[in-house]
């Protein structure tokens, strides 16, 4: 309600039991989340939030350690011979850290906080986790894979570094979790240096328009999800319709059914029908809804022609390689 704290009005909040009830990092989480140059709000629901935003961001940590158990160093990945989609992610760590730097440097944390949180939210979880899900899972030797799980170890060490003087202890479990021993600790550890050849603008440019047309087809599936004709985004092979030139080449350059997270998808410059699904706030791209066609995998979940057709039961060519 905005009031001060008052032991009269029994609207006091006492830090040692938003520390036994939540942890004593939800507490600094809080501290770091607020504005000191003005009056602080505080209470049970504000606190639930705060949890709420703990909770994310420690699942986007326990998924790194869980995709990192069996990573060796030498099956990392250079750079320059990453697949886009992990290059964009550097990208964008390289902008990060200018900002992470900055905020420590200048005090604001909570600058700091709201950046690399929105980051590993937003473009982690929701974004790239989501789509190389499939190759941490079923890929075997590949490129894709071993560029993920060597991006997933740079993710790593960056947010463990940039998080720890916020979040202490949960940073300091998360290190030793993966780095065990007496003498280890993420607090001596420094920020590792980011190269500034990772950022790369035009990179940047290009996927953004791949993600504004990804957020059509997610919208577009969602619908047909919501109206129970399909239970999951891998029984789609959807038709695109893109207007613009430039960026139908975009989705052309890559495995756009991969990055839509759908069995198969079709892209086009054909003109879309009246009943093809549209979002005003992205233009020039709609979304014709189609079935993927075939078997279902037994292994990846996807509805491929070829399931059924290799030397392993019920899987799909890929699957029956990984398998040996």
């Amino acid at each position: 309600k905005g009031m001060k704290m008052s032991k009269s009005l029994g609207n006091t909040i006492v830090p040692e039991e938003v520390v036994k009830q939540y942890g004593a990092d939800i507490l600094r989480l809080w501290v770091a989340q607020t504005d000191y140059t003005a009056d602080q709000r505080i209470g049970p629901e504000i606190l639930k939030g705060t949890a709420d935003s703990y909770r994310r961001l420690r699942n986007t940590m326990r998924f790194m350690l869980g995709s990192l158990g069996d990573f060796r160093e030498d099956q990392r990945v250079d750079p320059v011979d990453m697949p886009e989609l992990e290059q964009w992610v550097l990208h964008r760590l390289a902008e990060l850290d200018h900002k992470v730097r900055t905020g420590y440097q200048t005090f604001d944390f909570q600058g700091v906080f709201s950046a690399v949180f929105n980051f590993a939210t937003v473009d982690l979880s929701a974004f790239y986790f989501d789509i190389r899900k499939d190759a941490l899972y079923c890929d075997g030797d590949t490129l894709n894979a071993r560029a993920a799980r060597t991006v997933l170890d740079i993710l790593f060490h960056r947010l463990t570094t940039w998080l720890a003087p916020i979040l202490v202890f949960t940073m300091e479990e998360v290190w030793l979790e993966k780095y065990p021993g007496e003498g280890s600790s993420v607090h001596l550890q420094d920020i590792p240096v980011t190269p500034a050849d990772w950022l790369n603008e035009p990179l940047a440019a290009k996927w953004s328009k791949i993600r504004q047309a990804r957020r059509v087809v997610t919208a577009a599936l969602e619908v047909q999800r919501t109206d129970k004709v399909i239970g999951a985004s891998l029984e789609a092979a959807p038709v695109v319709h893109v207007r613009d030139g430039e960026a139908l080449e975009a989705l052309k350059s890559v495995n756009f059914a991969d990055v839509c997270i759908t069995s198969d998808i079709a892209l086009t410059n054909d003109p879309a029908p009246a009943e093809a699904f549209r979002m005003p706030e992205v233009d020039g791209v709609s979304v014709v809804f189609e079935k993927a066609d075939g078997g279902k995998c037994q292994r990846c979940w996807k509805i491929l022609p070829d399931v059924g057709s290799h030397g392993h039961e019920g899987v799909c060519g890929r699957c029956d390689s990984a398998l040996g």
